[in-house]
């Protein structure tokens, strides 16, 4: 009889018994018995599947006067209280404290006074149920929220908005070759290949010999509305609308050197200055103007100081690897924090893209991949305690939170100005940059400063300007913007020694950050004593930008907010053109009462009286109150 293995249900399998006198007989047992036995036996062992625990931030809320309701198992109310409370609590795992160290508590907020941080939040692990048992039990007088991943505001082509099961089982199928080549017909490796259209989108990358390998559901080409090309450094991207393919050889695109487009011409051997920087007329700054003196945060994902535009920075904080080494700030594995970092502070002066404040102190702190909430919390409170100027957030949450709100105000009231990117899905402004505390950058476009056949031209809208000023696409918009900035095809430095040209709102904040820097460092008013650090002085920055501001494009102020910013009139310094009567006045700030007789509502677009007025309140003043001044009801 053959030996039989263990197959299905139902099927024979041989084994062996022991006999009492030793001797082995053989027996047949149905497998099934087997594997009831084991799958019983994996039961008895197994762990009953149940909600996993998630991190949530809780806080006491500034405004308390004792403990929690009738259970009164934290009095008096600290920080540390609520440590320790959770620490008894069954089923919560606390795992970091973030707590505040120099004061600067809220209004009505004791327990700094009895010796405990002023502020701060707990991370602690537990389940959805167990959260709202906690918030009900704090009775109004605890913070208790999801830690929300963050998201980096990036250039990335946008996702698909659901994932549907319409991929086939069956059915014809057929290879489609790409290859991707330079100017000089060498293969191009790492290149993502895209096509749009047909039964379902396909995606690949090139491997080192140039060629992608890209599946297509059926047998026809013809049926494909796209194809993206998007190389990882130093060349432009392709886009092809209903491009010609052939299934039967490979099809070649190639791709043009960035440095082959006459503004970079020689980049990176030249120093080239990017578009953006020119849009915003920074090669009309004198030279001397380079940002000394004024400390500026990147909190996104690392910089890269193997590359030659920032090797200068020296200083940073990797805090979602605290834990383990702090020091790891300079790798950056997505090049989206080297790329923001290089559009604010490059540095050499003979080699690579000319950033707007190559002098600044510029501080990295590492969030991505990875960053929560508790970790934007940790990261502003370093910029806090290293009396950091001007933060740069080209990133964004699900949803607004109050834990980090806190930390926003609280850093905005130690001197610290924050500037958000307003977001990329081309919908209403995303949180941090909803936020009235911080400075909320939206993104613009100028015909001509791309190939028309890349696919930065998709990001084109109807409202372009005389000048070629279009408002892009993806950028979200609202009442929250404060003003636009260069976001297409901004190129600059990315990972190891190279450079790219991204889009996004992630590169349209820089742009404002750097130039807020250069304000700090050199206009004369924040020199002086009369305005120190503090969050009239943040408020005061604010509106010089927004004041510096011109019209651009022929969109709503819900897309542009004030405009884009002008870095001879954030300056203070002679224009040598007018383009209009405000320009010339707010260069120096020193606008006389009637200035703006004649032209209705522009006052009170530049914050100098009640929409509708067209002039000051008061002649020869100008009112900065706390609190932020947007664009709304226009």
């Amino acid at each position: 009889m053959p030996k039989h293995t263990k197959g299905s249900a139902g099927e024979a399998q041989e084994t062996t018994n022991p006999t009492p006198d030793g001797a082995g007989a053989k027996r047949t047992a149905p497998a099934a018995t087997a594997d009831a036995i084991n799958g019983a036996t994996a039961i008895a062992r197994g762990r009953p599947v149940a909600e996993r625990k998630k991190k949530y931030l809780v806080a006491p809320r500034a405004a308390v006067t004792g403990a929690f309701g009738t259970s009164s198992w934290v009095a008096p109310l600290g920080l540390s209280a609520v440590q320790q409370a959770l620490h008894a609590l069954p089923d919560i795992d606390v795992v970091d404290t973030i707590a505040t160290r120099g004061g600067m508590a809220p209004a009505g907020f004791s327990p700094a006074a009895m010796g405990e941080p002023a502020d701060g939040v707990v991370v602690a692990r537990m389940t959805d149920q167990k959260a709202g048992e906690l918030l009900q039990r704090g009775q109004g007088q605890l913070l208790v929220e999801r830690d929300q991943h963050l998201e980096l505001l990036d250039p990335m082509l946008r996702r698909p908005d659901l994932v549907s099961s319409l991929t086939p089982y069956s059915g014809p199928q057929a290879e489609l070759l790409l290859a991707v080549v330079g100017k000089d017909g060498a293969p191009l490796p790492d290149v993502e290949v895209s096509l749009f259209g047909g039964a379902l989108p396909s995606s690949a990358v090139t491997g080192p010999d140039g060629v992608a390998h890209l599946r297509l559901y059926g047998e026809d080409a013809h049926t494909i509305s796209g194809l993206y090309v998007k190389p990882r450094t130093d060349y432009w991207s392709h886009y092809q609308r209903d491009p010609d393919l052939s299934l039967d050889e490979a099809n070649v695109v190639m791709l043009r050197p960035l440095a082959d487009w006459p503004a970079l011409r020689g980049m990176p051997q030249q120093s080239a200055m990017g578009w953006g920087a020119r849009a915003m007329r920074l090669d009309q700054v004198p030279q001397q103007f380079r940002g000394r003196g004024v400390k500026i945060a990147v909190i996104d994902s690392g910089a890269a100081t193997t590359h030659g535009n920032l090797n200068q920075i020296h200083a940073g904080f990797d805090v979602v690897n605290k834990q383990v080494d702090r020091s790891t700030w300079n790798v950056d594995t997505l090049g989206h924090g080297s790329h923001c970092a290089g559009v604010i502070g490059a540095a050499d002066p003979a080699w690579g893209i000319r950033g707007f404040a190559p002098e600044a102190e510029i501080h990295v702190c590492k969030l991505f991949p990875g960053g929560q909430v508790s970790q934007l919390i940790d990261a502003l409170e370093y910029c806090i305690e290293q009396g950091i100027d001007v933060v740069n957030l080209s990133l964004g949450g699900g949803s607004p939170s109050e834990a980090l709100e806190r930390q926003i105000v609280r850093a905005k009231q130690a001197g610290v100005a924050c500037i958000a990117a307003a977001g990329n899905s081309s919908s209403a402004v995303q949180y941090p940059a909803s936020s009235p505390h911080v400075l909320a950058v939206a993104a613009i476009g100028k015909i001509g400063e791309f190939p028309p056949d890349s696919y930065h031209a998709e990001t084109l809208s109807p409202d372009s300007d005389m000048q070629g000023f279009f408002t892009a696409k993806f950028s979200c918009f609202g009442p929250q913007v404060d003003v636009c900035a260069p976001g297409v095809a901004v190129v600059s430095s990315v990972p190891p020694n190279n450079f790219a040209a991204w889009d996004g709102t992630s590169m349209a904040a820089p742009h404002v950050t750097g130039l807020a820097a250069l304000v700090l460092a050199h206009r004369p008013e924040f020199q002086s004593m009369s305005l120190p650090r503090s969050p009239e002085r943040v408020e005061r920055l604010f509106q010089v930008l927004r004041m510096s501001a011109r019209p651009v494009t022929l969109s709503d102020p819900n897309r542009i907010g004030y405009g884009l910013p002008d870095a001879l009139v954030a300056l203070g310094l002679p224009v040598a053109q007018p383009g209009m009567a405000w320009q010339a006045a707010a260069a120096g700030f020193g606008i006389p009462a009637g200035m703006f007789a004649g032209l209705p509502g522009n006052g009170a677009r530049l914050g100098m009286g009640p929409p509708g007025s067209g002039g000051a309140g008061q002649a020869g003043t100008m009112q900065y109150p706390f609190g932020s001044l947007r664009p709304s009801g226009w």
